[in-house]
């Protein structure tokens, strides 16, 4: 093999790498529709990237790599079907129906493919499956984040989480769990759950909770399509306040690194970089949903982004208006974690007294004891507060919990400015 030769594998490998990031979920979706089975379509998706990787460097890059893919999973599915007959006849019969029955996936229109998202996050998020359950299925099969990411994501193991995805694709081959988009009738209900996912995943890559990179926008695209298609198909306000809020933080995405990848802060972003198409349509939609008769807390959430969207300067912000909507979303949704995001609203409002008194109290409490963040804001209230010693501490603490590395190279960076800094002594 020449050097050219040996270059050109290497790109294409490459491209199929790249195309496995950003188009095998797609192709898992669809494939789960023809196929009718989550198991089965998983092997056809590892099965068709195997084949692209033995067939394109030779053969070339297929015009359209999404379809063939689809096609290349189709037929291994089929001939894994049909290797298993020998073992079960109705494996045969079933192999036979597939490769009769479902139309070649390369005739398949754009729109239809797209659907298959909005299908798969409905089953994943059915009512019949526990809600931890929901969570699990849609980082892992909408999202493609693996066991351990989405394990260290929400504090537990990865053999938890696996266990609960074996659990719940049993529980939708038992029940058969429809694969399809709830009539209008059935919408409302089924919503909340997706709603709720959908944020998880937009969390996830909007500030990813491992790696080298501090966002995952592959991930926080993929919410916004998902909140875009629910939008549109249920425009309710807490839909539209989903979308909102994601639109308005996605569009400091880019302001929320430096050019090395490391941590900038709200107060220290370069707001010229925020995406002011982004944050007019946020903007918008945030206004619709907070104007509604009954307001639930993704619009309360969306407010509160639109208030920092709004002003021109860190020092601008209206910090007396995001602690009263904090009130409120503390009624709507109360949890630790909103207690947290309001005591900090409070300190810029109050003063760094204030918000250590509220951060203690809820530490005290015991729920944000293994929580990163809640050790970092106490950290950063002691070092303003001039208690070098205990800021360390705290600052430590937040580093173990770390996982991110952007994060941990920002909380190493403010340990050792605490160590240079010639602080009062506690």
């Amino acid at each position: 093999m020449t050097r050219a030769d040996a270059a050109r594998e290497r790109g294409v490998r490459e491209q199929i790498d790249a195309i496995y990031r950003t188009e095998s979920r797609v192709v898992l979706a669809t494939l789960i529709r023809l196929l009718g089975d989550f198991d089965l379509a998983e092997e056809a998706v590892q099965d068709a990237f195997l084949a692209a990787t033995d067939q394109w460097p030779g053969d070339g890059m297929p015009k359209n790599p999404r379809a063939w893919l689809i096609s290349a999973g189709r037929f291994k599915a089929i001939d894994r079907l049909r290797r298993r007959a020998r073992f079960d006849a109705a494996l045969g019969e079933l192999a036979t129906r597939l490769d009769q029955e479902v139309p070649d996936p390369a005739e398949l229109d754009r729109e239809q493919i797209a659907d298959d998202r909005l299908r798969l996050i409905f089953t994943c998020c059915h009512p019949a499956l526990a809600p931890d359950a929901q969570v699990a299925m849609t980082m892992r099969e909408v999202c493609g984040l693996t066991t351990e990411e989405i394990a260290r994501a929400f504090l537990t193991s990865p053999p938890t989480i696996a266990q609960r995805i074996v659990r719940a694709k049993s529980k939708i081959r038992l029940a058969h769990i429809p694969y399809e988009v709830p009539e209008q009738a059935d919408l409302p209900v089924r919503l909340e759950p997706v709603l709720r996912v959908v944020y998880l995943v937009f969390n996830e890559g909007y500030a990813a909770s491992s790696g080298e990179s501090l966002t995952r926008p592959d991930i926080s695209g993929e919410a916004i399509r998902l909140g875009r298609l629910l939008a549109e198909l249920l425009p309710e306000p807490e839909t539209e306040g989903l979308l909102a809020l994601m639109l308005l933080h996605e569009s400091r995405r880019v302001a929320r690194a430096s050019s090395t990848g490391d941590l900038v802060l709200l107060p220290d972003q370069d707001r010229t970089l925020w995406d002011r198409g982004l944050i007019a349509e946020g903007l918008a939609l945030a206004e619709c949903a907070l104007s509604a008769a009954d307001v639930g807390p993704y619009a309360i959430q969306a407010a509160i982004a639109a208030v920092h969207a709004a002003a021109s300067t860190a020092a601008a912000t209206d910090w007396g208006r995001i602690v009263t909507l904090y009130d409120r979303l503390l009624v709507a949704d109360p949890s630790p974690v909103v207690a947290l995001n309001r005591s900090v609203a409070v300190t810029m409002r109050d003063g760094p007294v204030a918000g250590l008194r509220l951060v203690d109290a809820l530490l005290a409490q015991g729920d944000l004891a293994d929580y990163q963040l809640a050790h970092s804001v106490r950290a950063d209230l002691l070092r303003r507060l001039g208690q070098a010693t205990a800021s360390r501490a705290a600052y430590e603490r937040a580093l173990e919990l770390a996982r991110s590395e952007p994060e941990r190279r920002f909380l190493e960076k403010r340990i050792a400015d605490l160590s240079e800094a010639e602080l009062p002594s506690d």
